[in-house]
């Protein structure tokens, strides 16, 4: 079995002053030595990207955008290119987060094209699948998972996955106060490795999936040690150096 290196990312989404921002970045990277087994990233809100990228250089921390748009340039008023995330040394930038799905009606095409925008500018796309309660209830969750998966795989093919990151994120377990048990989490991390696995095993095994549910400092240690849980896409947490730091020291 292939060694998969931990990944703690943290999604601020649209939080954070330049003050705070920079004491959050100060806290973090005094918080990660160059030795940790597990790897840490913030992705900040696109402005506060340059001060990330300013307090970060030279450590071990990398950061990333939250979207991106299709477009390499042109007339798109509001939106932040590939090419411009990585201009600012971005490393990563999550594509088809939940509430770009349900907040902005990011739809499966949509989300299959900017994976592959990210792709060709060299960012490495943390893909965002997930169900929410209703397709939980109505026992829905493989099959939405399966389409989602399967629209990037037909597009781009399995041996793309060898520079992505997977995020699973239950949408009904996303500041709602509920949490996938770590049983659930692990059932639909397997779910999708076996789902990689039927088109190449050893990129399956390598590939790193993280879990996007309301991951805490008090439950990330339970979560992280199941088989197929190999990290966090951290929302709320990640506002916190301490908390953030936890999840990282137990990813370790």
């Amino acid at each position: 079995m292939t060694k998969r290196r931990p990944l703690v990312a943290g999604n601020w989404k649209m939080n954070g002053s330049r003050t705070e921002s920079a004491a959050l970045l100060d806290g973090i990277k005094k918080g990660i030595s160059s030795t940790s087994k597990a790897e840490a990233a913030v992705c900040p809100p696109y402005v506060l990207i340059p001060l990330a990228a300013e307090k970060l250089a030279g450590s071990a921390v990398a950061w990333g955008g939250q979207n991106l748009s299709v477009h390499k340039s042109g007339a798109f008023t509001g939106e932040i290119s590939g090419p411009m995330l990585k201009d600012y040394g971005c490393t990563y930038v999550i594509v088809g987060h939940s509430e770009r799905r349900t907040l902005y009606g990011e739809n499966d095409a949509m989300v299959t094209e900017k994976y592959g925008a990210a792709q060709a500018v060299g960012l490495i796309p943390i893909l965002c699948v997930g169900e929410t309660l209703q397709e939980r209830e109505a026992n829905q969750t493989e099959a939405v998972v399966a389409r989602q998966l399967d629209a990037v795989l037909s597009k781009h093919g399995i041996a793309s996955f060898k520079n992505a990151v997977i995020a699973y994120e239950p949408v009904w377990a996303i500041g709602t106060g509920k949490t996938a048990t770590p049983q659930q989490a692990q059932d639909v991390h397997r779910f999708i490795r076996s789902r990689l696995a039927t088109k190449d095993k050893t990129i399956a095994e390598s590939t790193r999936i993280l879990y996007g549910g309301s991951m805490k400092g008090s439950n990330a240690k339970e979560l992280l040690a199941q088989a197929d849980i190999d990290g966090g896409l951290i929302g709320g947490a990640s506002l916190q150096a301490d908390e953030f730091l936890t999840i990282c020291h137990a990813a370790d």
